[in-house]
């Protein structure tokens, strides 16, 4: 990938889903739930029906969707798109940025794996994953542990449905965006299983740790950010073929996996606010007058140049350690020169 052209993954992520089985919801259960879910603009017709069996959900999808968009404005701040839409809508469904909104699906078994954990829904609870081969025989086994196993399903059959329900010719490109849309959903929830690792706690008299209880645990969702951001940045190139799939554009390279990226076109410049890119441009945009990467000058700017001007910023200083055991820090104004797009 060129420094200055981003491929285009163009992922719209709806973020709920379905882990139980319907028919073991009441009736009335469903009913309650009508309101709520038929507020919710942007929902497809099996989403809705999935809203109205696990009301208790929709608090931590949204959790989990803000998660992936704070994490995907983070990994990319330097970029000319910074994860910002012209569609500034906060209804749950209406995401519509260019590209990394599989860090939306991440965000949702994220925050569905550890609301069971912590007793928040009605259909699940801690994680029963099994006891690791290589864990200590000496140590105990059933902590209470985030439940990737539901988040992870609940994840995958609702944002996948989104697309199921959809129906396009085989050749069509819009056939090759939803292809391409399954594919992403799925790299983004494999990522934060491969992330989960074993957490133990020591018991024992003055913290001899003479016994260990372990359990499933997430990662840090910084971790998932950084290890989805370097799959975009290696995102494979991918087309139809003449039986509709999706196949690599260049076969010379390993085919991707399931934990990889994929595009089928790729990236507009973002550097203009574009309605149906999604894009809102890079005027305004705070640049590095000294960097040659993309959060410099010359590329955010895409050549229109920068104005300088004085701005006062407030910074912690003169920190001194304190026995013990805390750092205390003074508060400090000093002036700097800032850079912005033109």
């Amino acid at each position: 990938m060129s420094k200055g052209h981003l491929k285009y993954v163009h992922v719209i992520v709806v973020v709920l889903s379905l882990a139980m089985n319907p028919l073991l919801i009441p009736e009335a259960y469903i009913i309650g739930a009508q309101p709520l879910c038929s507020q919710l603009v942007g929902l497809s017709q099996g989403q809705k029906k999935l809203c109205q069996l696990y009301q208790d959900h929709m608090q931590y999808i949204g959790e989990g969707a803000k998660t992936g968009i704070r994490e995907c404005q983070y990994q990319f701040r330097h970029r000319r798109w910074n994860c910002s839409t012209v569609d500034n809508s906060s209804d749950l469904c209406h995401w519509r940025a260019p590209s990394s909104l599989w860090l939306n699906a991440a965000g949702v078994v994220n925050a569905v794996s550890r609301a069971c954990r912590e007793g928040e829904l009605s259909s699940c609870g801690c994680s029963r994953a099994a006891r690791p081969k290589d864990l200590p025989r000496d140590w105990l086994w059933g902590g209470c542990g985030d439940n990737l196993n539901y988040g992870y399903r609940f994840s995958r059959e609702f944002v996948d449905a989104r697309e199921r329900e959809k129906s396009f010719p085989k050749g069509s490109h819009e056939n090759a965006r939803l292809l391409m849309n399954l594919h992403n959903n799925e790299a983004g929830r494999r990522i934060v299983s491969d992330l989960a690792h074993v957490s133990c706690k020591c018991h024992g008299v003055s913290g001899s740790c003479s016994l260990k209880t372990c359990w499933l645990q997430l990662a840090d969702f910084r971790k998932v950010g950084d290890a989805l951001k370097e799959k975009y940045d290696s995102a494979v190139a991918m087309k139809l073929n003449s039986r509709g799939k999706l196949v690599q554009m260049h076969s010379r390279f390993n085919p991707p996996t399931n934990h990889d990226l994929v595009y089928i076109e790729q990236s507009p410049d973002y550097c203009l606010k574009n309605q149906s890119t999604g894009s809102l441009g890079t005027v305004g945009r705070l640049c590095n007058k000294t960097s040659e990467g993309m959060d410099g000058c010359e590329l955010m700017c895409c050549g229109r140049g920068y104005d300088q001007y004085k701005a006062q910023i407030v910074e912690r200083c003169h920190c001194k350690f304190h026995w013990c055991c805390y750092v205390k820090c003074k508060r400090c104004t000093k002036i700097v020169d800032q850079f912005v797009c033109k």
